[in-house]
């Protein structure tokens, strides 16, 4: 098998095939509202980083309080309905958002309650759409397609961005809503053309399928244990380039539209170069590569905050960008092939709970220290947190460690 054949692997499966395309433009219109919803509370209605983090962590907050469910939810029933509820709820959500903004009718208020109903479905689509990939693929080809699933996601991250940034600034923010509101539409329909009959589907048993079943297993495994812990310092505090940047960007070198989306595609040059990468190597890295690439990831967040001008900024995204998504997309791999899959639900619930359920406090957080104690010092803290986060785990953790995968 050559090299390229392993890297993509996973397009022999028909269903991956066509879930993987729909989510391409799924992906796009994500990242262009992202970036359209920061501009719309940062430039549009002249709110400052508390309102900007207050926003963001509303988006989140129902990670928190449903990914367990949502988790558990995934190992009882269907995965590939609850996908289409969950797409047809988060598109309806965007549409509603993008009409109020062209209509000229948005308030703070609304733009708070549709962040919560999108994040609502989020939360729900989430742990399905992570414990959705075995079935796509067949336990051989999880670690090819999670890796495969990330490039995807990237690769929205350095095309939404920029096509949002051109929408902004010739059309204002409302298309990027419209756009990804369109973008639902792409994975219903690849979700009612795929051919159930060829999804791996493993039979069905008696077992509990309560959520505490998924924590105690987690308790179990040490290796997990700290996997989490460092996915929990590095999401919290370090994974907030859209905050981040919308700040740097308006507020200490003060930029325009195109150049916070660009921004963002820069940054996502680095992250798409991991899951391209990761796709290459195809292995299941240890916990301690995890924790020493978070913690790089940590150091690479404080020279960034150092930078003195827009350019050299933009310079050190990419690197950035890398060492970030090479942590994550190592934990979600090592997670998700170490779990069996009567609980993979659940396990992946949990960790979505805690890669994304800090947020609603974190955000909050530092848009409120942005404000007082200054950007570039906030961006700073954020990454020595997440370096000495991960520092601290692997110290009280290391002799119960695997060290090899």
């Amino acid at each position: 098998m050559s090299s390229s054949e392993g890297s993509f692997r996973s397009f022999k499966h028909r269903n991956y095939r066509l879930f993987f395309t729909a989510n391409m433009v799924s992906n796009i219109g994500t990242w262009a509202q992202r970036v359209a919803q920061d501009w719309l509370v940062v430039s549009d209605l002249h709110r400052g980083g508390s309102a900007l983090g207050v926003v963001t962590g509303l988006q989140f907050l129902p990670m928190l309080l449903f990914s367990l469910y949502a988790g558990s939810l995934a190992d009882r029933l269907d995965k590939r309905k609850l996908l289409l509820i969950t797409n047809a709820g988060g598109g309806t959500t965007a549409a509603i958002l993008g009409v109020l903004i062209i209509s000229h009718r948005v308030t703070i208020l609304e733009v708070f309650i549709l962040a919560f109903s999108l994040g609502l479905f989020g939360a729900l689509d989430a742990p399905v759409r992570q414990s959705f990939t075995s079935e796509l693929v067949g336990k051989s080809d999880i670690a090819n397609a999670v890796s495969l699933n990330s490039a995807n996601f990237n690769l929205g991250r350095l095309v939404g961005p920029a096509i949002s940034g051109i929408l902004i600034k010739y059309f204002h923010t409302g298309p990027s809503f419209l756009l990804n509101a369109g973008s639902f539409v792409f994975v219903i329909v690849a979700l009612l053309l795929m051919r159930p009959e060829e999804l791996h589907r493993l039979p069905k048993d008696e077992k509990d399928r309560k959520i505490v079943e998924g924590i105690r297993y987690i308790k179990s495994r040490t290796d997990i244990v700290a996997i989490i812990a460092t996915v929990f310092f590095a999401s919290t505090f370090g994974l907030n380039f859209q905050i981040f940047n919308a700040l740097i960007s308006t507020k200490i070198f003060h930029k325009d539209a195109g150049a916070f989306g660009l921004l963002g595609s820069v940054l996502a040059i680095g992250s798409l170069s991991a899951a391209i990468l990761s796709t290459r190597l195809d292995q299941r890295h240890s916990p301690r590569f995890i924790m020493g690439c978070s913690s790089i990831f940590g150091i690479c967040l404080i020279v960034q905050a150092l930078m003195p001008n827009y350019l050299a900024f933009a310079l050190a995204l990419p690197v950035c960008g890398f060492f970030a998504l090479t942590t994550m997309i190592s934990a979600n791999t090592y997670v998700q092939t170490t779990t069996p899959h009567e609980l993979r639900g659940r396990v992946m619930g949990f960790y979505l709970l805690i890669f994304l359920g800090a947020t609603p406090f974190g955000s909050p957080l530092i848009g409120w220290l942005a404000d007082v104690v200054g950007v570039r010092q906030t961006v700073a803290i954020c990454g020595g947190i997440t370096s000495v986060g991960a520092i601290l785990v692997f110290l009280l953790l290391r002799h119960r460690l695997p060290k090899k995968a």
